[in-house]
């Protein structure tokens, strides 16, 4: 994977809110969404599920940043395309680009942007208060994805993810998110859990879960063509390998690979966001048809 060093960087899709937080909470162990095994209360942020998260709690936005100092990390393009915090702009940068062609040619609406706010320790969101080791997730009351880039040591170190691809995959899964949030999914999804037994919510989560893998999949097809404003491709290449990666990343977050991870025993009862087979396999899905209608995990019988 190459990004293009002459593609602009369009800051003004993310919030710099790194050094705004203090630590605290659970002091960013890897716990990532709902935790290795089920669902946990960080701070007073609920998210549900394992890696990648949707938050669903209401609360205040009371934190506040810009993005200044990433437009001066970013401003010398023949050096920003070597710099995390810069590479990772891009990648918003493009998965909403796709989207805005994609949701009006598939979903017949307009898209509308979310911005992804890159974030140290804790942070302030209209969902609550949520400590970095929930790992990224998106909340659906402000419409932003929120990410602690530490949390990609996490995915390499840890969880044995270290494929660089791995890094727009998580991305792309939480703007999937935002996608099923603004074509209503997400909402009619949340009215299907009430009332609904444990077993059949976590079901429905799976669904939600599987769903966002299948459009990152859809998106990392069309990829390569994405470009910024100026109409520069925004990856110079993309193979296959980058993409194997992506399935890989898929695989070793699955709800039963990380149960097993965490020294328990595998119980499907509590799975969240779907096995390492399921998420491969709906990613995967995503990126054959390049067709993120092709992602509807809740009419598909077997997932």
């Amino acid at each position: 994977m190459e990004l293009n060093e002459n593609a602009d960087i369009d800051t003004s899709q993310v919030e710099d809110r790194r050094g705004s937080g203090g630590g605290g909470g659970l002091g960013g162990l890897p716990i990532g969404g709902g935790g290795l095994v089920g669902t946990i209360i960080t701070v007073i942020l609920l998210v549900v599920g394992g890696y990648f998260g949707v938050n669903t709690l209401s609360g205040d936005d009371s934190g506040s940043g810009d993005n200044k100092d990433i437009q001066q990390e970013c401003a010398d393009k023949s050096q920003a395309t070597e710099k995390l915090v810069c590479r990772n702009v891009l990648f918003v940068n493009s998965i909403q680009a796709y989207w805005e062609k994609a949701s009006p040619e598939y979903f017949g609406r307009p898209y509308q942007k979310a911005t992804t706010v890159i974030f140290s320790n804790q942070v302030s969101t209209g969902c609550g208060a949520a400590d970095s080791g929930v790992g990224p997730f998106y909340c659906p009351a402000d419409d932003k994805v929120y990410i602690d880039l530490t949390f990609y040591r996490v995915l390499a170190k840890q969880l044995g993810a270290p494929g660089e691809f791995a890094q727009p995959y998580v991305l792309a899964h939480e703007y999937g998110h935002h996608m099923q949030d603004l074509i209503g999914t997400e909402a009619k999804m949340r009215r299907a859990q009430q009332g609904a037994s444990n077993k059949e919510k976590n079901q429905l989560s799976v669904r939600l879960e599987l769903q966002a893998d299948c459009y990152a999949g859809a998106w990392a097809k069309a990829a390569s063509d994405t470009t910024d404003a100026n109409g520069q491709r925004i990856f110079k290449s993309l193979t296959a390998q980058d993409v194997q990666e992506g399935i890989d990343t898929a695989g070793k977050i699955g709800d039963d690979e990380l149960q097993e991870r965490s020294g328990n025993p595998v119980n499907p009862a509590e799975f969240t966001h779907g096995t390492a087979a399921q998420r491969q396999k709906w990613f995967s899905q995503g990126y054959n048809s390049g067709n993120p209608t092709s992602c509807d995990t809740f009419a598909a019988g077997s997932l």
